[in-house]
């Protein structure tokens, strides 16, 4: 095991000895990602180059802890910049087959590297390239699953925007299409929100909506049941003509403590004035 961590070191002051020449033979074995070291430098602030001789140094060297943090910081620098998985993978093979041809080369200039001691250096070498990229995926994955979770909860905050006016008053625009999942989303968000903001009375504003589905009208009576339940009144304003015809055609009617106005300015107007 000396004799190997010796021959480690030789073989990694080899290859920074033929620093260029490791790096064209990288770059030749990397076709489609050479044409891209520019653009990614640029957009992800990644140098493929220099942190391939830093990929490499830990890999012979045998420096797992660093090779380990290395996989996630890259995981997670590519997931952040949304960078080509594809580019990334062939990069790393071409990290592979690229430093198997100079221990190749080595050996014939050396003649250093016992049979034994060559397949041992291969097995420690593909274990560090494989776990590598093990750990590079599953932070990727990681990553990229919380910035998606991020973004949708975003979204769905902006889509559904309770905006407070007094302490117990909250507006509630809807605005676009209103789907199931979206009635889903109105439905967490409003009563969530009636119960930590300790609303009495919600504006619900449909002005913005133009169809909405049987199903999702029957949702929406329902979170306005839900609200009631809460002790918060649902104030309704803007209902267009075609919601009220499918409304009344279904058999749909707001109970008693529902009330409705034509205009957001009307409910405004009322229940900020007065």
């Amino acid at each position: 095991m000396m004799e190997l961590v010796q021959e480690t070191d030789k073989i990694l002051e080899f290859i920074r000895q033929n620093k260029k020449k490791f790096e064209n033979a990288l770059l030749t074995e990397a076709s489609n990602v050479r044409d891209k070291i520019e653009d990614i430098l640029r957009f992800g602030n990644i140098d493929l180059v220099n942190n391939a001789h830093k990929l490499v140094g830990y890999i012979v060297e045998g420096r797992d802890q660093e090779l380990q943090s290395f996989a996630k910081q890259e995981g997670i620098a590519w997931a952040t910049h949304e960078l080509t998985l594809s580019f990334k993978l062939e990069w790393v093979q071409a990290i592979r087959r690229t430093l198997w041809d100079f221990l190749k080369e080595y050996n014939e200039v050396a003649k250093e590297i016992a049979l034994e001691e060559f397949f041992l250096l291969e097995k420690k070498i593909n274990s560090s390239i494989d776990q590598f990229l093990n750990i590079f995926f599953i932070n990727y994955s990681t990553y990229k699953d919380s910035l998606i979770k991020a973004q949708r909860e975003l979204v769905e905050n902006l889509s559904v925007p309770i905006i407070p006016i007094t302490p117990s008053i909250c507006i509630l625009p809807l605005i676009g299409s209103v789907d199931t999942f979206r009635t889903n989303v109105i439905e967490e968000k409003v009563l969530m929100e009636i119960g930590k903001l300790r609303i009495q009375k919600l504006i619900m504003d449909l002005s913005g909506i133009a169809e909405m589905e049987n199903q999702v009208i029957e949702h929406l009576m329902k979170i306005i049941d839900g609200s009631a339940m809460m002790g918060c009144q649902t104030v309704i304003t803007g209902l267009r003509a075609e919601v009220v015809r499918k409304m009344i055609h279904l058999g749909f009617k707001f109970d008693k403590n529902t009330k409705t106005l034509g205009t957001l300015q009307q409910a405004l107007n009322q229940y900020l004035i007065n």
